[in-house]
């Protein structure tokens, strides 16, 4: 352990007055401070030197910003850092790391979950539990189905090989297309996206929210995808058009939609989306598992111990493109 009293951490949090779990390894390496939001975030940055985002939903660090007169990296506990990315930030010299691997697996296990909820038809056996309905249906199988993950880095590895395990065919989408990859039958480039669209029976999207993927699922997308498709979403919500997919959904233009992350989050009560028997939704939990609070911290800390000692900091962002490389 590197013991360093004038190192100052500040961790920013959803609410004031909660600390998240892990903070007495964090005390006992730094001075720690707390905010929650923009006031409080921009009484504590004067001289921090590390600051700790548990909040993915904040804009206080992009308001606050011109108080960071120390600050060297910011770490942020959660894939997605698209609210960090704001351009002092970004075209500023601070590094910026995430959770990567965190959540991989778990959010993985609910991706195979919901493909297999559809392709059993389990959304409707509940209702029919539920109705005390004795209705007997055939159902599909999983095994030989094309699936097209939208975003190949960690977490959509992950969905690929467990996937690819009950039988599935997985190609990927990625920045740049890989003929060999150990977990994808393909990975293709981004310009070839509509034209995969059109041979997968699951889209999963796995993408970070940048500027490029925000509405990357509109109207043409749902056009070219088919009539029998399922859409996952486990991504960020804006990065689908949600009036298209309502819209898609209404028509038949594709066969279901699994989601997690929406545009406007809580989905408010009168949405179109709650009363659609082809929806599955849960609550941006994909990745929330038992003990995952305690492993977010335990990770910064190591990744802290690391950067005390020397060396580099782990799940550093490339600011430009918006996600860890």
């Amino acid at each position: 352990m590197n013991h360093k009293p004038d190192t100052v951490v500040t961790v920013l949090t959803a609410s004031a007055g909660t600390e998240p779990p892990g903070m007495e390894a964090l005390k006992s390496r730094a001075e720690v401070r707390f905010a929650s939001d923009e006031p409080s975030l921009r009484a504590a940055l004067p001289g921090t030197d590390v600051l700790l985002v548990t909040d993915f939903r904040t804009d206080a660090l992009a308001a606050a910003w011109e108080a960071a007169d120390s600050l060297q990296w910011v770490h942020a506990a959660s894939a997605g850092v698209d609210r960090l990315m704001f351009p002092a930030l970004v075209n500023g010299p601070v590094t910026v790391s995430n959770a990567r691997g965190i959540f991989d697996h778990a959010i993985a296990e609910y991706v195979l979950c919901t493909v297999l909820m559809f392709a059993k038809d389990f959304p409707r056996s509940i209702r029919l539990q539920l109705e005390q309905r004795w209705q007997h249906r055939t159902t599909e199988r999983v095994d030989g189905k094309r699936v097209l993950v939208v975003g190949a880095g960690s977490i959509g590895r992950q969905i690929a090989r467990l996937l690819a395990a009950v039988g599935m065919e997985v190609h990927g989408i990625a920045r740049r297309a890989r003929e060999q990859d150990p977990d994808f039958v393909a990975v293709h480039g981004n310009d070839e996206l509509h034209g995969e669209l059109g041979r997968a029976d699951y889209v999963v999207i796995a993408a970070p929210l940048t500027p490029q993927t925000r509405g990357l699922f509109d109207r043409a997308a749902f056009t070219v995808m088919r009539s029998s498709a399922r859409l996952i979403n486990i991504g960020r919500g804006p990065i689908v058009d949600t009036d298209a997919l309502v819209q898609a959904l209404r028509a038949g233009e594709i066969a279901g939609a699994g989601l997690d992350v929406f545009e406007q989050e809580p989905l408010p009560a009168a949405h179109p989306l709650w009363g659609m028997d082809n929806v599955i939704m849960t609550a941006h939990m994909a990745g929330d598992v038992v003990g995952w609070e305690q492993a977010l911290i335990d990770q910064f800390v190591d990744n802290l111990d690391g950067w005390l000692a020397g060396k580099a900091i782990a799940n550093q962002v490339d600011k430009k493109l918006g996600y860890a490389g």
